[in-house]
């Protein structure tokens, strides 16, 4: 008899340290990833969000920039880490949806992670020079379609949000841009003003940034930005395309439920924290830029078929 109220005993402590340990989350530092280096819009954000967590949980969230091969350096580190809450990932959708369809050997899927919250949505702007002769969307195409390859399109690498929006632009009104790509939206603005370029694809906050240097023609978007009221979107001059670059935090798959619960409670209180909401105001968020996990998860599972659908149309995979 002792022998089994032993083992009954032990299986009842067996049961409970695991929830013990979750009802104490956190009880250390938390690791929060971004694959990118410092400095950047959404590597302002997470340390905003890193404050609103580290004030809730009066535990210490800490921003690790792991850069490399594209941000896959990162993502694949915290894919291989413990699924207990203490290292998480901050990255776009595009990691998510993208890199592991154009490259096979990330280390990571999009069954890797479990969404969290999403806390940031940055809008593309289409932009040319304050003197260039095009005034609409509609030019640009126009001269396109008289001279393929003619009309020259400055982006991000090939894959990202911003060379995937003039991508889209240029499948759906059925032309070829040439596209030359550069390391940053700082790097291809300097050269658009330069007159070296006919047009690029920049997020709304880099072009924001830039001032009267630039001429905002069109913004990616299904609806206009309150911070750019009178920048028509794509879609008014009659091109159905709007890809978003949205994202947020995620853990790693297999992560407690409960864990998970505390951190996305804990999110939708931090960005509602007014540093939050005033710097995503001057990055030009758009104001839907906060979702919860369920509404995340939806969202990135819509994503992940609709970029394959355009990676294929752009022949980026097979």
């Amino acid at each position: 008899m002792t022998r089994k109220l032993h083992a009954a005993a032990a299986l009842v402590i067996a049961f409970l340290l695991p929830q013990s340990a979750q009802a104490d989350y956190p009880d250390h530092t938390v690791d929060l990833v971004i694959p990118y280096a410092a400095g950047g819009g959404i590597d302002l954000l997470l340390r905003s969000l890193a404050e609103g967590f580290s004030a809730q949980f009066r535990q210490s969230f800490v921003v690790s920039n792991r850069t490399g091969a594209g941000g896959a350096i990162g993502v694949a580190y915290v894919a291989r880490s413990a699924p207990d809450g203490y290292t998480l990932l901050f990255v776009p959708a595009l990691v998510h949806s993208v890199l592991p369809l154009m490259q096979s050997n990330v280390g990571y899927t999009e069954k890797s992670f479990a969404p969290i919250c999403q806390t940031f949505e940055n809008q593309m702007a289409l932009i040319v020079r304050p003197d260039s002769p095009f005034r609409t969307v509609r030019n640009i195409v126009e001269v396109a379609r008289g001279k393929p390859d003619g009309v020259s399109f400055a982006s991000t690498a090939i894959g990202t949000i911003t060379h995937l929006a003039g991508a889209a632009l240029a499948d759906a009104a059925k032309v070829r841009f040439n596209h030359v790509p550069f390391r940053g939206d700082g790097d291809l603005i300097g050269q658009l003003i330069g007159g070296h370029i006919d047009f690029a694809s920049v997020t709304l906050a880099s072009a924001a940034a830039a001032g009267p240097s630039v001429r905002v023609l069109a913004i990616f978007a299904d609806t206009r930005n309150p911070s750019l009221p009178d920048a028509p979107t794509v879609k008014e001059q009659g091109f159905d395309v709007a890809p978003t670059s949205f994202g947020g935090l995620f853990a790693p798959a297999g992560t407690p439920p409960e864990v998970l619960d505390k951190l996305g409670n804990g999110c939708r209180i931090a960005v509602q924290q007014l540093g939050y909401v005033d710097l995503a105001k001057r990055l030009q968020q758009s104001t839907g830029y906060y979702a919860d996990a369920a509404a995340f998860a939806k969202r990135l599972e819509a994503d992940v078929a609709d970029k394959r659908k355009l990676l294929q149309r752009v022949g980026l995979i097979k």
